[in-house]
């Protein structure tokens, strides 16, 4: 199916609202039935009809439906969150007594999950770098039964060989999730390569415009019901009406956005690494990163988050460019119109910074929706008052 049928057409049948050419918000709490069989039939499968929006809506399924299409997946469930796209896709897949092999550094309410909550739950973690493929096979243990991936991650975008992952797991049972948020379905399509649950933030790229969150889950339809019929409904963090109208309105201009970011962003990283006083910068589409080959094998591009230091950076310096900057903004999260900047000293006690650490040092630039000689003359002023 092309991108365009999707975005513009999947799953909407405008013949049942009007002609409408935007779907409509039902903006309903529940359903009526005229039958008791029909309402028995309902409570039996919450999935099979619409009775409760806390489970299934009708302006979620046209969501629900793209969604899927996008990542080449059976189905899909849309959360009001990332997080807690990835708490109920974690916990309808592991149970006491259980090991889940987690890559290191994961989006930081991710690694929570499996750092502090699970463990109170008897569910243990074993943390590796993805990069290696061997670091998998040697973190397996006999109760093995979860990995989880995030290929790349949002600061230093480290990748996991996601065929070679798909392949181990399914010769020991192993169900494998990743948090594809970074390329978007747009740029890597982990279904396709074996991995079973796939999860964006749909607050980032899917959204746009920074004006409301979302998560979601894609995978096979038996997955996808498992999830459905306990976490989900019992969690109740299913997305709201007017807000997956908002995401499938970000849907209509997703293709465009994502276009013209992936251009700037390669204006702005050549500024970048020419630059006197940049340092280094983290690219997973530039030559000088060290997983390029795996990058380009499984990545068709790389959207607008890159990573930066400062040459002879100190907690100072970096506190000076950021704040010297005029026109992008200083803010977390990524994915809408506008250019953002987090320097990671933003998390870091002033006692506690080192500047030999280069992690202590990265800025994190997103690159939005502006012109690229505009953002430039930007990071040009802010460097000067280095």
């Amino acid at each position: 199916m092309e991108i365009s049928e999707i975005l513009n057409e999947w799953g909407e049948e405008r013949e049942l609202y009007f002609n409408a050419i935007a779907p409509p918000i039902m903006q309903t709490s529940n359903f009526a039935f005229k039958k008791v069989e029909d309402l028995r039939n309902a409570f039996e499968d919450e999935m099979s009809a619409y009775l409760y929006s806390r489970g299934i809506n009708p302006t979620v399924d046209i969501l629900r439906k793209k969604l899927a299409a996008l990542d080449g997946a059976e189905d899909c469930l849309v959360f009001n969150s990332g997080a807690a796209a990835v708490f109920a896709g974690v916990l309808a897949n592991v149970k006491s007594g259980d090991h889940v092999i987690c890559v290191r550094n994961p989006y930081s309410w991710s690694k929570r999950l499996f750092a502090v909550i699970l463990p109170r739950f008897g569910v243990t973690t074993t943390f590796i770098d993805g990069t290696e493929m061997k670091n998998f096979e040697e973190a397996l243990q006999p109760n093995t039964t979860f990995i989880f991936l995030e290929s790349p991650n949002s600061w230093t975008y480290e990748i996991q060989d996601l065929q070679a992952v798909a392949a181990l797991a399914k010769s020991r049972g192993i169900t494998t999730f990743i948090d594809n948020t970074y390329c978007t379905p747009l740029y890597q399509r982990p279904i396709e390569m074996g991995i079973d649950l796939c999860m964006q933030t749909a607050t980032k790229y899917i959204g746009g415009h920074s004006d409301t969150l979302g998560g979601l889950i894609t995978g096979s339809k038996e997955m996808i019901k498992k999830i459905f019929d306990s976490e989900f409904l019992t969690i109740g963090s299913g997305i709201q009406p007017f807000n997956a109208w908002l995401l499938i309105r970000g849907l209509r201009t997703f293709q465009a956005r994502i276009e013209r970011i992936t251009k700037t962003t390669g204006q702005v990283l050549q500024f970048l690494k020419s630059h006197p006083r940049v340092e280094h910068v983290l690219f997973p589409l530039d030559e000088s990163f060290p997983q390029y080959e795996l990058a380009k094998r499984q990545m068709k591009g790389a959207c607008g988050l890159l990573t930066f230091s400062l040459k002879n950076g100190t907690m100072e310096s970096i506190t000076t460019f950021c704040e010297s900057l005029r026109h992008i903004t200083m803010a977390v999260s990524w994915g809408g119109h506008e250019s953002l900047v987090i320097p990671r000293c933003a998390g870091i006690k002033p006692g506690h910074f080192k500047a030999g650490k280069p992690e202590h040092q990265h800025i994190r630039l997103y690159i939005g929706l502006e012109d690229a000689d505009y953002l430039m003359k930007d990071l040009e002023q802010a460097l000067s008052n280095v």
